[in-house]
């Protein structure tokens, strides 16, 4: 089995890592066993893209009992838990080409040895085994019967695919997902960002100016947690309900150019490119700190950072000092990619076990209904989204009401009223 790791001899280690996550994950354990029992992507090839963390582990272990033949790589250069890839080939023997801290050039071998296994399906977060597939390996195409895709930024990219034409199968949007965005991205990045940030700097939250650029999902629960530390919050928008919900919210709210002067911590969550730039740097005070929640590093405009700079040095682990030309120091986290897996590790097991289920699901979803799909961009269908969040109100030993029939009749009538 060809595969490329760090190191394989940390496969013991990872293991339990694995299985420590999996007692957070009752919802993959329910749809696991379900799987083994009936293998309903026996014969399909799955080429994953994904964060290789503890989680991920789970859900491919979960695929492969689902009968699939699975090759998974790294969504992000940084996001790698070595450990765990080691473990997924060693006790697994799932094919992982992933390395924490791999350049661009590995980065991109490692995607293009994923999809020499020729997948029918595709299992992205961020979308870059599918830009590739349809810019180089377009080979590929007709033996792919759809794809999945985990996170905003590569749906973002999906959909504009889709409008110009170009898309060649069918995609299920898992981020949309009701039991995804609505947890993941805002409980999930809320805590594990702030998590990467402690870890990179071990600097005290509480009485920091926190700017927030971007209150979706993922802004809003960052900005929540950050004030729940302490934090005087500000947030920076470009949408006009977003930036009234924010304010609502009880959040400063202005533009960057107002803001960067103010800050002591920035974090970008917005999918879109170069929000902190030349002109936001330079007016940074002494100390500043800075960081990308969002997928790709291209939030923030490094180039332009290094450029300004008059002196470059590494304080702490993924944690890099850059001197102003007026004597300020600035602090990039992480090389401006993901903090909460460049320093930290990622989303709880928990909320991820939600996350995960629905990629299970979709997939199996996929590999029936195919042949009925366009070249287009999908919801989750609502009878998954559904029955993810069943199954973890089960996992959490939780009951709700069920509607009386006397409710259900109400509910479907018009002549009732005062």
């Amino acid at each position: 089995m060809k595969y490329s790791v760090k190191d394989i001899t940390l496969a013991s280690a990872g293991k339990l890592r694995i299985e420590y996550a999996l007692r957070e994950m009752p919802v993959t354990r329910l749809i696991r066993k379900r799987f083994e029992a009936e293998r309903p992507l026996d014969g399909i090839t799955v080429g994953a893209c994904l964060h290789v963390t503890t989680e991920t582990a789970n859900l491919v272990i979960t695929l492969k009992a689902g009968g699939a033949d699975v090759y998974l790589c790294a969504s992000n250069p940084l996001s790698t838990q070595d450990d765990v890839a080691a473990s997924l080939v060693t006790h697994y023997g799932i094919p992982v080409f992933a390395i924490k801290g791999e350049d661009d050039d590995t980065y991109y071998r490692h995607i293009n040895a994923v999809l020499d296994a020729k997948p029918m399906l595709t299992m992205d977060d961020g979308a870059d085994t599918v830009g590739l597939i349809h810019s180089k390996r377009r080979d590929l195409i007709p033996g792919i019967i759809g794809g999945t895709e985990e996170t905003t930024t590569g749906v973002i990219r999906l959909r504009a695919m889709e409008n110009d034409g170009v898309l060649a199968y069918p995609i299920i949007a898992v981020n949309d997902a009701m039991t995804k965005h609505m947890f993941d991205n805002y409980y999930g990045t809320g805590q594990s960002t702030l998590d990467g940030i402690i870890r990179a700097t071990n600097i005290l939250l509480a009485g920091k100016t926190f700017v927030v650029a971007g209150y979706g999902n993922c802004g809003k629960g960052l900005a929540l947690r950050a004030k729940g530390m302490g934090a005087n919050v500000i947030v920076t928008e470009v949408d006009p309900m977003r930036a009234v919900a924010a304010a609502m919210d009880g959040f400063a709210v202005m533009p960057m150019e107002k803001a960067a002067p103010m800050g002591d911590i920035f974090c970008t969550v917005t999918g879109d490119i170069h929000v902190i730039r030349k002109e936001h740097w330079a007016v940074m005070k002494d100390g500043a700190i800075v960081c990308n929640s969002g997928h790709f590093n291209v939030e923030l405009d490094i180039p332009a950072l290094e450029e300004i700079a008059t002196a470059h040095r590494t304080v702490r682990p993924y944690n890099e000092e850059y001197t102003l030309p007026g004597g300020n120091n600035v602090y990039l986290l992480g090389d401006g990619r993901l903090i909460n897996l460049a320093s930290a590790e990622g989303h709880p097991a928990s909320v991820m076990d939600m996350s995960f289920a629905n990629q299970a699901l979709c997939a199996e979803y996929m590999v029936k209904h195919h042949t009925t799909l366009s070249r287009k961009v999908y919801a989750v269908p609502d009878f998954i989204d559904a029955e993810v969040a069943k199954l973890k109100l089960a996992g959490m030993g939780i009951e709700i009401d069920t509607l009386t029939e006397e409710q259900v009749k109400y509910l479907a009538s018009w002549q009732e009223g005062t």
